[in-house]
């Protein structure tokens, strides 16, 4: 932890008796968890990384409740860690070891407060999950695009505290493009109230891009006004072989500038992440007749209903395989196909586990660098550890990598995850050579808290914490994280 890290966390301190009473009095006894194994789900992350433990875990049913919470508890200079749906990769949302945070649950904040339809938004509180709001926005005949694996239980407000990306970036932005207003407690528990639909506000900063990406700890998120778009009538999904990166890099230029912001999707997946889905996967088959290197998974869509769609790909397709881009293709003829395709790209994650240890980058680069990131990193990876595997895939169309490095076959697991903090380094060090980022989507948490500094530089870290001073001066506001 750094030095300014470890300062404000001293300043911290348990929760008294009486300040556990009056937290609970404030949600109510009920939802204020105590009993180890109701505390448990919130103590753990999904991938069992990050094992925290807590003095209390708070679920608050209204943003005046969580904004009392929050002067009681920095009157107090307790701890917070606010916590969504859970389902964070880089541990913001877990407490730390010592049992003295205490755990603010949003999962309790879950209505639909506006929808407007002539602007175009919809105003959400922070526990709804994306799944449902995606569905909100579908029932009024709306699109709200964001779309993660994780969409079922991820909540809207974690979204907008990782500024989380997805699958339809290239055409949508990040969560940070699709939020127009928050609602904010702050630490010393007044709430802003900034929950305004406007695209044109310019009244000097834009406290709203402050919160969002922060993982907590400038405020906490309680609601939002979410941005809808027009469904697509018409939507065409295929899935590419190619024989190399740099052929995925020349068909992406060619369907951008054939389809421009219809182009919605731009995955790439290589051939051992398509070995691994149809060896572990349920009911999953190799789409196309043969192997290929590399596959891109692409999606064109249009409010427009008709054919269009359908015609410009087949053309494109047709130029690229004549181009030698493209060795082989299919296009998706049904809903069920749609869904087969892209089980393939959501299961890339899931299904490593079952080739052992995997050791993870979420990252990014100019998407021109992308072949040669890739093509460094793999050299290292060999060098570093022979016969370790890695499964590079993700969101081609805007630079973002999941370069994910499964253990080699027969090496004992733990073994393997030792080397971890070395590659990550070692990984990182291409990525910044080549202008990039370090987390391009997932956030910094505890995972890349030390790492920071050396990517952000020491003029942005200076600035961050002069912001995370002014906003949070106890340092009550998920300590350690981050920064």
């Amino acid at each position: 932890m750094s030095d300014a890290a470890t300062r404000a966390t001293n300043k911290l301190l348990p929760p008294t008796a009486e300040t556990m009473t009056a937290l609970a009095n404030i949600v109510g006894a009920q939802h204020a968890l105590r009993d180890p194994d109701r505390m448990a789900p919130y103590l753990t992350e999904w991938r069992d990384r990050y094992r925290g433990e807590a003095a209390i875990v708070l679920k608050p049913g209204s943003t005046d409740e969580v904004a009392a919470v929050l002067k009681t508890a920095n009157a107090a200079r307790a701890a917070i860690v606010p916590q969504g749906g859970n389902t964070g990769l880089v541990g913001a949302q877990i407490p730390d070891e010592s049992g003295s945070q205490i755990v603010l649950s949003l999962e309790r904040l879950t209505h639909i407060r506006d929808v407007d339809l002539a602007s175009n938004t919809m105003t959400v509180e922070a526990g709804l999950t994306l799944a449902g709001a995606q569905e909100s926005a579908k029932s009024v005949g709306r699109l709200f695009p964001l779309s993660l694996a994780s969409e079922g239980s991820c909540q809207i407000g974690g979204v907008l505290s990782t500024n989380a990306g997805g699958l339809a970036v290239l055409a949508y932005g990040n969560a940070r493009d699709l939020a127009l207003g928050l609602e904010v407690a702050l630490a010393d528990g007044r709430v802003w109230h900034g929950l305004k639909a406007l695209r044109k506000d310019n009244t000097g900063y834009d406290l709203k891009n402050l919160f969002i990406g922060a993982e907590g700890t400038l405020g906490v998120i309680t609601a939002a006004v979410l941005r809808l778009f027009p469904r697509p009538a018409e939507q065409v999904t295929c899935l590419a072989g190619l024989a190399d990166l740099e052929d995925a890099t020349e068909l992406l230029a060619r369907m951008r500038e054939a389809a421009g912001p219809m182009l919605t999707a731009f995955e790439i997946l290589p051939r051992i992440g398509l070995d691994f889905a149809i060896k572990h996967g349920t009911s999953l088959h190799d789409p196309l007749r043969t192997p290929h290197s590399w596959y891109v998974l692409m999606e064109i869509s249009s409010p427009l209903a008709g054919d269009a769609v359908l015609t410009l790909i087949e053309s494109q397709l047709g130029d690229a395989i004549d181009a030698g881009e493209v060795e082989d293709a299919v296009l998706a003829k049904s809903a069920k196909q749609t869904r087969e395709l892209w089980q393939l790209r959501e299961m890339m994650s899931e299904i490593q586990k079952h080739e052992g240890g995997s050791i993870k980058h979420d990252v990014s680069v100019p998407t021109g660098r992308l072949p040669e990131f890739i093509d460094r990193a793999n050299q290292l990876v060999e060098l570093m550890i022979p016969g370790a595997r890695p499964v590079p895939f993700g969101h081609l169309g805007d630079g973002n990598i999941h370069y994910n490095v499964s253990q080699p076959v027969g090496m004992d697991k733990n073994v393997y995850l030792s080397n971890w903090e070395a590659l990550n380094a070692a990984v990182h060090e291409i990525v910044l050579d080549l202008g990039g980022s370090i987390s391009a989507e997932h956030g910094i948490g505890r995972m890349k808290r030390e790492l920071l500094p050396h990517a952000k530089g020491a003029v942005a870290i200076d600035l961050m914490r002069s912001i995370k001073a002014s906003f949070d001066p106890n340092g009550i506001l998920n300590p350690g994280k981050l920064l």
